[in-house]
């Protein structure tokens, strides 16, 4: 049921939230959808796209706006990624930089969306 958790990330997507509700699904274990609003007749986007969906990614509730253009994902805030080993930071790492994700400074990424992810391994870390 969507609305159980205190405090929820709010993504904010020019008009692909679903897309990235979805790879972000993909992506991540014991993730699926909670809950999604479409637009209808009155809009203001196409009727049946996706105006809001809300969703959990490794058991930690998210939501996400189809907004438009008016603002954009920036370092200034960003999703902490602890993985187990070096093996799923590997995996994580190629599915997220795949498709026009890329690579940033000491294990930092952009997923093609423009969200910002860091992430490190239990057994290892390293510094710039």
């Amino acid at each position: 049921m969507a609305g159980t958790q205190k405090i929820t990330t709010f993504l904010w997507f020019d008009d692909n939230a679903e897309e990235a509700m979805n790879f972000y699904i993909s992506t991540f274990k014991n993730s699926k959808v909670l809950d999604v609003t479409r637009y209808g007749d009155a809009g203001p986007g196409p009727k049946g796209t996706v105006m809001s969906a809300t969703f959990q990614l490794a058991g930690q509730e998210f939501m996400a706006l189809n907004g438009g253009p008016h603002f954009k994902f920036t370092e200034a805030i960003s999703l902490f990624v602890r993985c187990e080993n070096q093996q799923e930071v590997d995996a994580l790492w190629a599915k997220l930089t795949s498709g026009g994700g890329a690579p940033s400074q000491c294990g930092w990424l952009k997923d093609k969306f423009g969200a910002c992810r860091g992430r490190s391994s239990r057994r290892s870390c390293s510094s710039c």
